[in-house]
């Protein structure tokens, strides 16, 4: 009578949080694809792809010149494109047939503003794009873009589903019954 009760406890537990965790794993699943996407078929990616077996020319032992000069040339070009713009962070990316250099410039009174991609060779503008630090896509999936509600929502989500995985693993286990065989033994 009280491994009944105790599995009637846990179907009923399992199907409570299942109707809310269901709403929250489609959201998760759904946004989840689109990242995966984005990052499988993005931009960045290609170039990685692209790059990950090239050597880079710059070298540690290099003179400073090999590394300063790209950004000293791209940094004269960005303050032609955003003159007095605060700079958030600089990349370069010495690699590949386009060797790049990457400055990401903030708003005067805070946040993200531009990505200006220059050519490390030349210090020529290349793209002129929007720019924040996590891309809304994958804000959304972590339920970021709502702030910090969104994030707490997300780790209760995250904990819902958690919760769904335990109580069904010991639904599984209590309905177990030792005298059956073959698939039977696994899929009852």
């Amino acid at each position: 009578m009280m491994h009944i009760n105790k599995t009637r406890f846990f179907r009923q537990w399992h199907r409570w949080i299942g109707w809310v965790a269901a709403l929250f794993l489609t959201w998760a699943a759904g946004t989840g694809i689109l990242v995966a996407a984005r990052e499988f078929w993005g931009e960045d990616e290609a170039i990685r792809e692209a790059t990950r077996d090239l050597v880079s020319p710059v070298l540690t032992t290099s003179p400073a010149a090999a590394f300063g000069d790209p950004v000293g040339r791209a940094m004269a070009s960005a303050a032609k494109s955003a003159p007095g713009a605060p700079i958030d962070k600089i990349e370069v990316q010495f690699k590949g047939k386009q060797p790049t250099v990457t400055v990401y410039t903030g708003k005067p009174t805070g946040g993200e503003d531009r990505k200006l991609v220059f050519d490390a060779n030349t210090g020529a503008l290349l793209r002129n794009e929007d720019y924040a630090d996590k891309p809304f896509l994958t804000r959304l999936h972590s339920g970021e873009a709502f702030g910090d509600g969104g994030l707490v929502a997300g780790m209760l989500w995250g904990f819902a589903l958690l919760l769904m995985s335990v109580s069904g693993t010991v639904i599984y286990l209590r309905m177990h019954r030792p005298n059956r065989t073959g698939l039977k033994k696994v899929f009852w």
